[in-house]
């Protein structure tokens, strides 16, 4: 499956551009020397931004997985696929 859908794209798209702004604030934090604790609490905030822009982007797969008839995915599929690849996020993360 491909992000086709225009609506989909621009929801990600700012979600994403969020999430860089706040790397780009943790960075200047580390270069100002700010309080550990500030960082982590930034840091919080990117990993919260992430997983919401990971939890945007599987609803949109799982929709049109479930709904487009040229899919043709078996659902145990479709599970086994979304389950794999959030498996491959958290082993790269945590």
């Amino acid at each position: 499956m491909r992000v086709t859908d225009p609506q989909v794209k621009s929801d990600l798209r700012r979600r994403l551009r969020r999430v860089e702004g706040q790397v780009r604030g943790v960075q200047r934090m580390i270069d100002e020397e700010r309080d550990c604790h500030e960082i982590l609490q930034q840091l919080s905030a990117v990993r919260s931004a992430s997983y919401s822009t990971s939890v945007a982007l599987v609803r949109s797969y799982a929709k049109q997985c479930l709904t487009d008839p040229e899919m043709d995915v078996p659902v145990e599929e479709f599970i086994d696929n979304v389950l794999d690849a959030l498996g491959q996020v958290n082993k790269t993360t945590g």
